[in-house]
């Protein structure tokens, strides 16, 4: 090979292309060789975003922005992004422009999505989120900025003057009361402090502690009696659900029951038969004859107590001795 000024300018620039393509590979991130894909995505706004820009999901470049165009038939910026072949984007991945430092550096970023939702193929279309661009927050900024500075002219001069001059002229009309109210104040705190006074009680004083103390206690127990109590009729109840006891079987024996029944059905049947006249009852009930015959004894009761009447003892004594001898 002949040394000649040709041959020398083509190694330099032969030289040249291979020290390019590995400066965009190392450093630029571009992946020139490696197989890869295609998706697209449609912005309102792609601020200063250019060909050549960085493809980036969590920080780590995944591909570049291969090419910038006006999307057919719609009010936005179509940008194409060439990924590495193994960059996991799913169908609800999400592409936003972000810009690193205050020089303007942007590039895309791309969020994970969720790992369960399938992948995206070629050329296909990825939604998008908008952020404000560094020349919108910056006239915000200024706008903030601005109102500060008009905040502050109005606290300065003449007008801190008319907006602090009455509560001045209040303060200094009534300086010594305001002294005498702070004065009364420091005395009744320092009187709390000291126990002192009805509150200075209630802070500080055992009594009341051990009063509310004793009270809750009794509370405490008048309720565990109470339960104790509710407990025991509880057993009771229970007791006489089942059978036991005096009242259990009253409620729960059928003996009790039927003997109760023959009671009343024998009670009923001499009630019948007294008001048949069956029996000594019946007829001292229903007879007319005995009826009669115990009147006209009384009547004859009567008659001789009559006759006693006109009598004197001895006379009384000696017909009941010849009634009797």
């Amino acid at each position: 090979m002949k040394n000649t000024l040709e041959t020398r300018l083509g190694i330099f620039v032969l030289l040249a292309v291979l020290a390019a393509f590995i400066i965009l590979e190392l450093i630029g991130g571009v992946n020139i060789f490696k197989p890869g894909y295609h998706l697209r995505a449609r912005f309102n706004n792609i601020q200063d975003l250019k060909v050549g820009d960085a493809v980036k999901m969590a920080g780590v470049p995944v591909g570049q922005v291969e090419k910038i165009q006006l999307a057919t038939n719609e009010a936005k910026v179509e940008v194409v992004l060439r990924l590495n072949k193994d960059t996991p984007v799913h169908t609800d991945s999400k592409a936003t422009i972000k810009f690193t430092g205050l020089m303007g550096n942007y590039f895309v970023a791309l969020d994970f999505g969720n790992p369960n939702s399938p992948k995206m193929e070629q050329n296909q279309l990825i939604a998008t989120t908008e952020q404000p661009d560094l020349s919108t927050l910056i006239a915000k900024l200024d706008d903030v900025a601005s109102g500060v500075q008009n905040l502050t002219k109005s606290f300065t001069g003449d007008k801190i003057d008319n907006l602090l001059g009455p509560f001045t002229d209040f303060m200094r009309q009534n300086n010594p009361k305001l002294s005498a109210i702070i004065a009364n104040f420091q005395g009744i705190s320092g009187q709390i402090a000291e126990g002192k006074g009805t509150v200075g009680k209630l802070i500080y004083d055992d009594s009341l502690y051990n009063s509310a103390y004793a009270s809750v206690t009794n509370l405490q127990n008048t309720a565990t009696e109470i339960q104790q109590t509710v407990a025991e009729a509880r057993k009771v109840v229970d007791q006489v659900n089942s059978g036991q006891g005096t009242v259990g079987k009253l409620l729960k024996d059928d003996k009790l029951y039927v003997e109760a029944t023959a009671t009343m059905t024998n009670a009923k049947e001499i009630l019948q038969k007294v008001n048949q006249g069956q029996g000594s009852v019946g007829k001292l009930i229903n007879d007319q004859e005995f009826y009669k015959n115990a009147k006209m004894t009384l009547q004859k009761l009567d008659k001789a107590t009559e006759g006693l009447e006109d009598q004197g003892p001895l006379s009384i004594v000696g017909s009941l001795a010849s009634s009797l001898f």
